[in-house]
């Protein structure tokens, strides 16, 4: 299948390592030009380099943090500057610390708002009016199945990216007479680093493996493994495409059939 990614511009955010990496090497994959963008610069380097070789395509690599407004401006003036466009926005942002309501206080609940929520917000904010004017975007937030089945465990995960669902079926109704799709992808299970994280916490809680912890997850997922993070990005490449077309305003599940309900 033709994709029609071949020249665009596509932003993924969060992209040194982990799902936002796939991501970016499977839109570069596709023929499209990347901006990426992490805190890490040694990990953004080397993945800007990895994503050259393996595909020959652009890439352009901000360090930023874009838990912050400035850190915003900065990576999405840097890919404008340098492209000259946006056609794709990929808000992928790491999680916050896990733990349940009364281990946090203010701070983090505030820390936790700006990573998640603010960050689409601004890259939305800064992104769109340019889309607008050609006719044409693809706006993708990657949350969690946690905003379909909140896990008390990861309190500060689960309100704000639910908050991001919820702004993602608004803007989706608000920007689709522009040309303008949003959707967002709940991943369950990807084998990332944040995935090894959770998997540790656990095994320390229960004084078992790590392996012990991982084998359980994989078992309770219907496919009976746990996701590779390429076929995560599998998923986003699909809808950032020309053939995703009449998409817009959904939550797509990537979990290997783990969600009971029916919608």
């Amino acid at each position: 299948m033709e994709l029609g990614l071949r020249g665009k511009v596509a932003l993924v955010t969060a992209s040194s390592k982990g799902i936002g990496r796939a991501v970016a090497l499977g839109l570069a994959g596709e023929g499209a030009r990347v901006a990426i963008c992490a805190r890490g610069v040694p990990a953004l380097a080397e993945t800007a380099e990895y994503i050259r070789r393996q595909t020959g395509v652009e890439v352009l690599a901000t360090p930023a943090d874009i838990s912050t407004s400035a850190g915003v401006e900065r990576v999405v003036e840097a890919a404008l500057s340098h492209f000259g466009r946006i056609d794709i926005l990929v808000c992928n942002v790491g999680g916050p610390p896990p733990g349940t309501f009364f281990d946090f206080a203010d701070a983090a609940w505030e820390q936790a708002f700006e990573q998640i929520l603010m960050s689409v917000v601004r890259l939305c904010r800064l992104v769109v009016p340019d889309m607008r004017r050609r006719k044409w975007g693809r706006i993708i937030t990657v949350t969690s199945m946690a905003v379909k089945e909140p896990r008390p465990d990861l309190i500060l995960s689960s309100v704000f990216r639910a908050g991001v669902t919820a702004l993602v079926k608004s803007l989706a109704n608000e920007l689709a007479p522009d040309g303008i799709l949003v959707n967002n992808v709940m991943p369950s299970a990807v084998l990332t680093d944040r995935a090894y994280e959770l998997a540790a916490r656990q095994a320390q809680a229960e004084g078992i493996s790590v392996e012990e912890v991982l084998a359980r997850s994989a078992s309770a997922i219907p496919v009976r493994r746990i996701a590779a993070p390429e076929e995560f990005a599998r998923v986003v490449v699909f809808l950032a495409s020309e053939a995703a077309s009449y998409l817009t305003g959904i939550s797509v599940p990537v979990d290997g059939g783990s969600m009971r309900s029916l919608m």
